[in-house]
């Protein structure tokens, strides 16, 4: 399955995939969802993603990789994390999210740790899975420590940090993110992406992404072959 990466306007989006009837391709994009509304900003830049039509595939391969943040943050221990310098030859998974998200957050990092029990232990070893809040001002490293092992697995790397510099690290991916916001009723609202990031431990490079929909199984069956570097 071969992907073209292109940029787009800013449209509104949210936790929907957008479908674009052309020749055998369709669009299907890299929604921003906005927990606890079902509704985010106009203003939030979004990447476009084209890709072959193929219901059996889970992740899209991008033909334009994505070369690994430049981003260095706070992790739970509170000492300061540089994302290329500690993953650099290793197959990483990053994801944009925060702690309070109902569903999409909690939902993603336990697939994850779901299908990394399926792995060896070698190559659990191997794999790191970054968590990057979006809502750092109540997402601190100490709140990061107690939630990352209960909703996913204690191996997973939590990082805050600047919410500047955060958004600046999820651009650099595609990703348009919004500071928190309050809703109507008073509720904070935090815009993140809904995909996760796969880097090759050969390149360092983003190469596969993976929508909120993706299944434990589909998970369990691509890991082994991102770990290695390769191709889902």
């Amino acid at each position: 399955m071969r992907n073209v990466l292109r940029a787009t306007r800013p449209r509104p989006a949210a936790r929907r995939t957008r479908l674009a009837a052309a020749a055998l391709a369709a669009a299907s994009a890299l929604a921003l969802s906005a927990c606890g509304t079902g509704s985010t900003s106009g203003d939030s830049p979004v990447a476009d993603v084209s890709m072959a039509a193929d219901a059996d595939k889970p992740g899209t391969i991008l033909d334009r990789p994505f070369d690994k943040p430049d981003l260095v943050l706070t992790d739970t221990t509170g000492k300061p994390y540089d994302l290329r310098a500690r993953t650099k030859g290793k197959p990483t998974l990053v994801y944009f999210g925060y702690t309070h998200c109902p569903d999409v957050c909690p939902l993603t990092m336990s697939n994850l740790a779901t299908a990394m029990k399926e792995l060896p232990k070698a190559d659990r070893d191997k794999l790191e899975v970054v968590f990057v809040t979006t809502d750092p001002e109540r997402d601190t490293p100490a709140e990061l420590a107690k939630w990352l092992p209960a909703a996913g697995d204690p191996s997973f790397v939590g990082l805050s940090g600047p919410f500047p510099t955060i958004q600046a690290g999820a651009r650099q991916l595609g990703i348009g993110i919004d500071p928190p916001s309050k809703d109507k009723d008073g509720k904070i609202v935090s815009m993140h992406g809904a995909q996760v990031m796969a880097f090759s431990p050969k390149n360092d490079r983003g190469y596969v992404v993976y929508g909120e929909s993706t299944t434990v199984e589909e998970y369990a069956k691509d890991l082994p072959k991102l770990i290695r570097g390769e191709n889902p």
